[in-house]
């Protein structure tokens, strides 16, 4: 039962090319410079203003919750409803649902992103790339195959003359 169950849902998935390693490192990277200098203004800057300003020491933890709270929003709502980031777009990937190949629920996204942050430790050191490199089958990282969503590989569409 259970392998008709997949070969069906292997039928109905659109033929799609999952993304190499290579370009999601690269996005990853690319992704850490626009992510900085918004972090730099929506973040930092309030923090020094009311710290100058206003005498006001915001603590420690709440300074890392309202940066978790404040990338959370953006790349959640991203990734829902584009489906891409910056980076992605410009790498050329696109953040779908692993089984159906379509937009990734709400759901999906907060867990990824939730995921996301234990993830990229493993990736920085280096454990996550050899995961994804030789452990997994389809070659994702831990994240995206916990949350149930992949980055595939989104080429130009072509312009008909």
């Amino acid at each position: 039962m259970n392998t008709v169950t997949s070969h069906q849902a292997a039928v109905a998935r659109p033929a799609v090319e999952l993304a190499s390693l290579r370009r999601r490192l690269a996005s990853m990277l690319y992704e850490s410079l626009p992510t900085f200098g918004v972090g730099a203004i929506v973040w930092f800057a309030p923090l020094v203003i009311l710290g100058t300003a206003f005498g006001i020491q915001v603590p420690g933890w709440l300074e890392w919750l309202s940066l978790f709270v404040l990338l959370g929003i953006y790349f959640v709502f991203v990734w829902h409803r584009l489906g891409q980031t910056l980076a992605m777009q410009t790498w050329r990937l696109q953040l779908v649902d692993a089984e159906t190949g379509k937009a990734p629920s709400l759901r999906q996204c907060m867990l990824r992103y939730a995921l996301a942050w234990p993830s990229l430790l493993l990736i920085v050191s280096g454990v996550g790339v050899l995961w994804a490199a030789y452990v997994d089958r389809d070659r994702q990282f831990v994240h995206d195959r916990l949350a149930g969503t992949c980055l595939i590989f989104d080429p130009p569409r072509l312009v008909k003359k």
